[in-house]
């Protein structure tokens, strides 16, 4: 949170489009790397990597057979979670992508983030960055991990955590360089899908809990046990 705050304040979203735009637009926005490797195919990727996360609940595999299914069903919850929240908050925003802004060819005023509800005068529809949360929204799967107790668990919590924010950040750069998102969208979106992978983990944590209460055994059912040891 501290990172994405600070990179908003000191407002350096425009500085850096302008390093790789022009008001002819982005040398690299239909680059094949950019637009065919690091867009289209790792999207059709994440969605076969939720559809087999998916399939590991009931179907585990490996890695998955070491966690309980309630573990594998909190890491699919918390990223079908953090895909809807992306989503809903995209659908609703009135920023538009940088290609479109007036200053790199398009027909939109730049507007921060921050003025919810206040148009540019273009499409809208571009914060938070969508593509990156193909990886981010992934963070449920290390979250449970790093709070195991076991070891072996907590391990592939960091590496996986680690694999995850990575992966995100390329996708994220990769969207900027070719003029589709600000490096904050990219940030937001990290913070947006972190925060509720975590509201996720507290939620299944609380109800894990609560399932291992033992049962309160009321004193006359307790003297009645004495006296028939058979009940």
């Amino acid at each position: 949170m501290t990172i994405t705050l600070l990179w908003d304040a000191a407002g350096l979203d425009q500085w850096v489009m302008t390093q790789f735009g022009s008001p002819q637009g982005f040398a690299l926005q239909h680059n094949w790397w950019l637009e065919t490797v690091l867009h289209q195919w790792m999207r059709h990727l994440a969605w076969v990597f939720l559809a087999l996360l998916a399939l590991m609940v009931w179907h585990p595999l490996g890695f998955f057979r070491q966690v309980s299914r309630q573990q594998r069903t909190e890491m699919l919850l918390g990223t079908l979670l953090a895909l809807l929240l992306i989503n809903v908050i995209k659908h609703d925003s009135l920023i538009s992508c940088p290609w479109d802004l007036r200053l790199f060819g398009g027909v939109a005023e730049y507007r921060s983030h921050w003025s919810w509800g206040v148009s540019d005068g273009g499409p809208g529809r571009c914060f938070p960055g969508g593509h990156a949360s193909a990886a981010l929204a992934f963070l449920a799967l290390p979250l449970g991990l790093l709070t195991s107790q076991r070891a072996a668990d907590r391990r592939i919590g960091w590496w996986s955590l680690t694999a995850v924010l990575l992966v995100g950040a390329v996708l994220g750069a990769a969207q900027t360089l070719r003029g589709a998102h600000f490096p904050s969208h990219t940030l937001w979106t990290a913070l947006l899908c972190w925060t509720a992978a975590l509201l996720n983990h507290l939620v299944w944590r609380s109800i894990t809990k609560n399932r291992l209460k033992p049962a309160s055994i009321s004193p006359q059912h307790r003297s009645e046990s004495l006296i028939n040891p058979q009940m």
